[in-house]
């Protein structure tokens, strides 16, 4: 992701829709992957995710190859690490909780990032992970921020097994509004990560925030959800 798009990021990402909801799933998700212990927040922007995963303590990393999203983690007072996805510089079988949520799509070679997450994870340990789904949504979106694809439930399960990682769960998310998100990048001319007016932002949050209670997880959405651990 470019620099621009990780200072946007920064800025909004306490009160958008979106990112609040995207932390209150990964924090409804850490209630299942045990005892706190050492945790990395693969492509951490500037560690909004880190900051949860911290609140609930993890002793918790932010790693991402941007030098901008590195210092804006460091400047939060997270510990942050710039690093390849593909080549991470810890040791293996060292991390009990591995995030990564909107990095595999970012990757050529998605299936190396997934060996690592599996090599760095101790046996048995879990992996949550988030992608874009279906290149249907594919728009100048996607290519704004530096996507090489869109996801679907085999071709994720197929990387992560490939990866040396056991799928546990995969699940849609954001499927209510996935009609008003394909509406609007077929209008996009870029990437849709803009602040919105506050009724409009609340709104958007009751709706994402209803897929708590609804059976909607089978549905298609605009992103998809793994847990897995190290097999």
């Amino acid at each position: 992701m470019e620099a621009t798009e990780i200072r946007k990021l920064a800025r909004l990402e306490d009160r958008h829709w979106w990112y609040r909801e995207r932390r209150r799933l990964l924090a409804r998700q850490l209630r299942d992957c045990g005892e706190p212990g050492r945790a990395l927040d693969l492509g951490a922007a500037g560690g909004g995710n880190t900051r949860v995963l911290c609140a609930h303590g993890w002793d918790a990393t932010a790693v991402d190859f941007s030098a901008e999203a590195v210092g804006l983690a460091r400047e939060r007072g997270l510990d942050a690490v710039r690093a390849d996805v593909c080549e991470l510089p810890f040791a293996s079988g060292t991390v009990d909780l591995v995030v990564a949520f909107d990095v595999l799509e970012h990757v050529e070679q998605d299936h190396l990032a997934a060996e690592e997450i599996a090599r760095v994870l101790r046996p048995g340990a879990p992996a949550l992970v988030a992608v874009p789904c279906d290149m249907a949504l594919w728009s100048a979106h996607d290519e704004a921020v530096g996507h090489v694809r869109r996801y679907d439930r085999e071709g994720l399960h197929a990387v992560l097994e490939k990866g040396g990682l056991a799928v546990e769960e995969m699940w849609s998310w954001n499927v209510l509004l996935r009609p008003v998100a394909a509406r609007r990048r077929r209008s996009s001319e870029g990437s849709d990560l803009t602040a919105l007016p506050r009724p409009v932002n609340a709104a958007l949050s009751l709706v994402v925030a209803a897929e708590r209670y609804l059976p909607v997880r089978h549905l298609p959405g605009v992103s998809l959800v793994a847990r897995a651990h190290r097999a």
